[in-house]
């Protein structure tokens, strides 16, 4: 049989265990052919670091099943140096025909191999690895300097099969350490993000910033179990994948959905595609997106569960993520989204805690601060917003003291601090002032003289601002107050005047209190004409951006004059929403006092009539000032007490329909005159009232029964000239030319 000496050449071989060739033991093979002139050598390594190369069974059969298909190269050189590595010892024969060693149908006999001499090379731990082989087609006598060659060259291929391991061993371990390396920064940046996240919205934006820049994730979301544990819906519908529908966005936990599964079983789901996907939940095809890749589902456990009301490892939620490509199990991805899932449920339990004690802290500080009186002939509104971004409280307050039916004493201050002890603080201060505007008949900067010098003589040393402002009714002065205030450092009061005007009442100020108790104190003085809004307020309202201390003043003074035509009861909190949204760094107190307008003489010249109106606001918290405001215009024009208890009631039965079932805006008039009270009630909805015949177990439906029996008269008044069509040119462009919706009035004859 011819000898393939170029199949033999191609042996010259490998790199640790592949079929690819290695220059170093190419290099080692070339040496051999050379110095001991053969046709051919070869260096074969059948082991991996140390690792048997196809395990015993294929050792001894190359071609059993587990075999690749073209491995012919594998089979040739695996025939060539088993017989070494079998005996790890040198082989040497002159003439393999004459000689057992290789049987018939042998790879050596098969290649036409003649003579042959063979060298084990050893691993890190001296196992045979493989061999160095060298052959000829013809017998021959090897010689001890041939055999002392091959011997050492066998120990170079050893020493240099070793120095590779030993790079493919620290290449790994490097491969290794890099992979530590980023996880250790990706759970680092994990702890950073998380850390400052204080709310369910902040927790879905870390989410979906790691999942997109850390995770490599195209699309994100975060879906919450519900409160019940019967359903789970998607925080935000921000990040989540183009085309996933609104409806979508809330499940039973019994649905066949992944995000139900995951909740049920408390397993995470992967999907290499979105057939996977599609295969194992049929019900999602409809809503799937069938252009992008691989989905996970992660489970979000509670650490304890106490938050949630569940066992501690519970599932309270899950992390979705989508990628534009299909992908086979990654597991350092999985196990990089799983510890995002992991440290978003540690946030989330956070977040739970950390709200809970905002609302007990922002309990306990309303539960301070005093309902308003109800004051003939002002209009009094107040707000205390807490800072939206933390659970410790301020010390801001609000608190107004009525003295008599011609004075009353309002004050707003802010205790120093951010916490629990501020709050307290607050509500002891508050409690002597209130105390002190009520036992002494004295101005306002007396009072806060006494306020600092209790604070210091009781031991409480705190510190904060304050403006106190009492209002006295002028005596024959057409319904004008006087106004007297004092300021202990706090922002200046403004006041917005009848002709839209805003007037800073920018006085110096005194000390703040609790710096230096018993200081002298000043009072400032001006006036308050019916019509007029007095307007106290913190600092919370003007520092919420970074501007000066005008610039800041001004711009609630511009927002201010653009609210002239807001209800009372409406003015706080619209001016806390337009002054600053959401975002809101630092507690809120704002306190409004508006002079009723008195009843206005009529172009009738008899006594005891008037003919006014009022806007009220949007909000059934308005309700009650209306009824006030038209119960003292009924008692300015001296209709007796009985029928102005029917009037207010009827009243205030129309008004509610139209905060219920109308829509702004919302006006009340009045129209007194001495045989007759006419009020109206104007809404911007055209839908008329109805009477209905409620069951008696109906809360409501009752009004127009009311109107029906107790009213004089009563109607509905449909404006239908809101396109100006019917209006003459005197009209046109007139406000009675803009008048929308309706009026439902009634009237009740006045007694003799």
């Amino acid at each position: 049989m011819p000898t393939d000496l170029q199949a033999l050449n191609d042996l010259a071989h490998v790199g640790l265990g592949t079929q690819a060739a290695d220059e170093a033991f190419e290099r080692f093979a070339r040496l051999v052919r050379r110095h001991l002139a053969v046709p051919a050598a070869a260096v074969v390594i059948l082991a991996d670091d140390g690792a048997t190369a196809g395990g015993e069974h294929d050792r001894k059969h190359p071609h059993g099943p587990d075999a690749p298909r073209d491995d012919e190269s594998l089979r040739l050189r695996t025939g060539l140096a088993l017989p070494v590595i079998d005996a790890d010892k040198p082989l040497v024969i002159e003439d393999v025909r004459v000689d057992r060693t290789f049987g018939e149908g042998h790879v050596v006999r098969d290649l036409g191999v003649v003579a042959y001499a063979g060298f084990p090379v050893h691993d890190l731990r001296g196992r045979p690895i493989g061999a160095l082989v060298a052959v000829d087609e013809q017998p021959r006598r090897w010689t001890p300097e041939a055999l002392a060659t091959l011997e050492d060259l066998a120990a170079a291929c050893s020493a240099e099969s070793r120095l590779q391991a030993e790079r493919e061993r620290a290449r790994r371990v490097q491969h290794a350490a890099v992979r530590a390396n980023r996880r250790s920064r990706f759970l680092l940046s994990l702890s950073e993000a998380f850390a400052g996240a204080q709310s369910v919205n902040d927790i879905d934006a870390v989410i979906a910033d790691i999942g997109t820049t850390g995770i490599g994730a195209r699309y994100c979301g975060l879906a919450l179990v519900d409160t019940d544990r019967r359903g789970i819906t998607y925080t935000s519908l921000a990040h989540v994948e183009p085309g996933f529908p609104a409806s979508f966005r809330h499940a039973r936990l019994t649905d066949a959905r992944p995000v139900c599964e995951v909740v049920r079983t408390g397993k995470p789901l992967y999907f290499a595609s979105d057939d996977a996907l599609i295969s194992a939940f049929p019900e999602v095809a409809p809503y799937s997106n069938h252009g992008l890749g691989a989905r996970a589902f992660l489970p979000v456990l509670s650490p304890s569960g106490t938050a949630f009301g569940i066992h501690p490892g519970g599932v309270v939620g899950v992390v979705i993520f989508v990628w534009e490509r299909e992908a086979r199990s990654d597991q350092d991805m999985f196990a990089l989204g799983a510890a995002l899932a992991q440290y978003a449920g540690d946030a989330l339990e956070r977040a739970w805690l950390l709200d809970e004690r905002r609302r007990a802290a922002t309990t306990l500080q309303r539960s301070m601060l005093s309902r308003l009186p109800q004051i003939a002939h002002l209009d009094l509104a107040c707000t205390y917003s807490p800072a939206t971004r933390s659970d410790q409280v301020g010390g801001d307050w609000y608190d107004a003291v009525k003295l008599d039916d011609e004075a009353s004493i309002f004050m707003v201050g802010d205790v120093t601090g951010h916490d629990m002890q501020a709050a307290a603080t607050m509500g002891q201060l508050r409690s002597l002032l209130r105390a002190l505007a009520w036992s002494h008949d004295a101005a306002p900067s007396e009072l806060l003289r006494l306020l600092d010098k209790a604070n210091h003589g009781l031991g409480l040393h705190a510190s904060g601002t304050a403006v106190l402002v009492r209002l006295d009714r002028v005596k024959r002065g057409g319904g004008v107050y006087e106004v007297t205030w004092s300021s202990a450092g706090h922002p200046p009061p403004l006041v917005l005047r009848r002709d839209g005007s805003v007037e800073r009442l920018d006085a110096r100020s005194d000390m703040m209190l609790g710096v230096v108790p018993g200081i002298r104190r000043t009072d400032h003085a001006t006036l308050l004409r019916p019509g007029e809004t007095l307007l106290l307020y913190t600092d919370g309202l003007t520092e919420q951006h970074s501007a000066s201390d005008d610039e800041a003043l001004s711009g609630l003074e511009k927002t201010l004059a653009g609210l002239a035509d807001t209800a009372t009861a409406a003015l706080p909190i619209t001016l806390v929403r337009r002054l600053i949204g959401q975002d809101q760094h630092d507690d809120v107190a704002v306190l409004a006092v508006r002079v009723r307008m008195a009843a206005m003489p009529s172009n009738r010249s008899e006594p005891g009539t008037a003919r006014v109106e009022r806007k009220v606001a949007d909000d059934l918290s308005d309700l009650a000032p209306a009824r006030l405001w038209i119960d003292d215009m009924l008692e300015t024009c001296g209709v007796p007490l009985a029928q102005r208890r029917t009037i207010t009631l009827l009243a205030s039965e129309v008004l509610t329909n139209a905060l219920d079932h109308g829509r702004a805006p919302i006006g009340a008039e009045l129209d007194i005159d001495p045989t007759r009270v006419r009020v109206g009630v104007r809404d911007g909805s055209s839908v008329q009232p109805r009477l209905k015949d409620p069951d008696v177990r109906e809360f409501g439906g009752r009004g127009i029964q009311l109107l029906e029996r107790l009213a004089s008269r009563w109607g509905v008044e449909r404006h239908v000239d809101d396109d100006g069509t019917g209006i003459d040119e005197a009209t046109r462009g007139s406000p009675r030319a803009r008048r929308r919706g309706k009026t439902v009035w009634f009237e009740i004859d006045r007694e003799p």
